[in-house]
């Protein structure tokens, strides 16, 4: 499956259009690495558990994207974009989504 966040795949045609695929997930802190978290913001330095957290989440969210894609018949996604909310107190929604082609 080919990924691009651009509006087409250089050398290739987009020979159809299969819409619009999404693939979400939402995560939510662990109590214990949130307060670890809580004691690095005193020293500063990159949180890296919720860097984790999140390039899971993110790869979640891809990967129901692309079988959103595959489910229409696609073999590719362009115009890729990734977005995150919070959803509640400790909790964040990441959805991927973009238009899906053959």
């Amino acid at each position: 499956m080919i990924i691009v966040t651009t509006e087409f795949v250089p050398g290739k045609e987009v020979k159809e259009l299969k819409g619009f695929v999404r693939g979400g997930t939402v995560q939510s802190k662990h109590i214990g690495k949130d307060i670890m978290a809580g004691l690095k913001t005193i020293v500063g330095g990159e949180i890296s558990d919720y860097t984790e957290m999140l390039e899971e989440a993110r790869q979640k969210a891809i990967g129901r994207m692309v079988d959103d894609a595959k489910a229409k018949g696609a073999n590719a996604v362009i115009g890729l974009r990734l977005q995150t909310s919070s959803v509640m107190q400790n909790a964040s929604e990441i959805i991927a989504y973009g238009t899906a082609v053959c």
